[in-house]
């Protein structure tokens, strides 16, 4: 990509650069912008061009072996985010936020849906199917040696990646978060019937805009300093 913006000095990008994505620079000033947002202007909505943004980063979003053993549930109506917010605590930015985002995982993965995935990597990236075989034989190792808890608890680390991810892109847009657990998950998998597509919620993430009176919004980001949470091994 090409930027007349002077990041480099001396081959060394500046310190307020966290990434490239889109075009457009991360910056630690989105991170510090960000927060838990506990109170949602209910008037304000994300425009259809950045939620499809958005959308596409959940679709792109790392896993462990690529195998993006998740699903992403947008919930729309109006009435149904209601009865959901029964089982949140009766916290308000499941009703208040422009979007609710359901971040679920599969209850399982079976050789199948493996071999599936293998026939769609040679596909795209036009290769003899047989070339990956190999790697069709570590993956489904791995499910065979794995038990019901530890696939769960694999699938349960993929979809966190992709909050991460998520998370990230909402910051570059301003668009704010709130990455919640504070929720019935059985609750929101009978309500959501979650169970007929083999699917289990695992963290709900209302998006959309700040209230000017969210006092959250003012208060200082509390972090550990970078010594205390990074170790360098010399």
């Amino acid at each position: 990509m090409h930027c007349r913006c002077r990041i480099f000095r001396d081959n060394v990008i500046h310190p307020s650069i966290v990434s490239v994505h889109g075009g457009f620079f991360i910056t630690h000033h989105h991170l510090y912008w960000r927060y838990a947002t506990q109170k949602f202007d209910s008037t304000r909505k994300i425009s259809p061009r950045n939620f499809d943004s958005l959308l596409e980063v959940l679709r792109v979003a790392p896993s462990s072996y690529g195998l993006q053993p998740w699903k992403f549930i947008v919930v729309v109506d109006q009435a149904l985010r209601q009865e959901l917010r029964r089982y949140a605590w009766n916290q308000p930015q499941v009703t208040d936020a422009s979007h609710l985002i359901i971040f679920c995982a599969f209850k399982t993965i079976d050789e199948c849906y493996v071999k599936n995935f293998v026939t769609r990597i040679a596909k795209i990236r036009e290769v003899n199917r047989e070339s990956l075989s190999d790697y069709e034989g570590i993956m489904l190792g791995s499910l065979k040696n794995w038990t019901s808890a530890q696939l769960s608890h694999w699938m349960h680390l993929q979809v966190y990646l992709a909050l991460g991810m998520f998370l990230a892109e909402c910051a570059r847009y301003k668009i704010d978060a709130c990455p919640m657990e504070g929720f019935e998950s059985k609750k929101f998998d009978e309500v959501l019937d979650l169970a007929q597509q083999r699917l289990e919620s695992v963290v709900i993430c209302p998006i959309g805009y700040r209230a000017q009176d969210d006092r959250y919004a003012k208060l200082k980001k509390v972090r550990f300093d970078k010594n205390e949470v990074i170790i360098h091994l010399r």
